[in-house]
């Protein structure tokens, strides 16, 4: 497993903000973790609005709780609110599950 490191962490922020322009989104806000949840790496355009980095960090979170993208999480949160609901108090709050988290993993599939 190779370690994420700032240099990859900076380069997956520069490709989001790249497609974010290509597809004319809003000014968004990238957070990328480990592993183990850490942020290694957190960037804000210009006019993203003032929560956005808790947003970002726990959509981020939330894709490494459950082990998949966030889409999944936001489908559950409609269907099994319960789930969604109990999971976001073990994790104090720490999770936000709507879609935009997503799970990188290597070419050994390591997260």
């Amino acid at each position: 497993m190779r370690k994420l490191t700032l240099s990859m962490a900076e380069q997956i922020i520069s490709a989001a903000f790249e497609k974010a322009a290509e597809l004319k989104l809003k000014p968004l806000t990238v957070a990328v973790l480990d592993a183990g949840g850490h942020l290694v790496s957190l960037s804000r355009q210009d006019g993203a609005s003032i929560m956005r980095p808790q947003i970002a960090s726990g959509k981020a979170f939330g894709a490494l709780a459950v082990g998949t993208g966030t889409r999944w999480l936001n489908a559950n949160a409609e269907s099994r609110p319960h789930f969604v609901q109990a999971l976001n108090g073990v994790s104090g709050g720490a999770i936000v599950p709507v879609a935009g988290g997503v799970l990188m993993k290597d070419e050994a599939g390591d997260v």
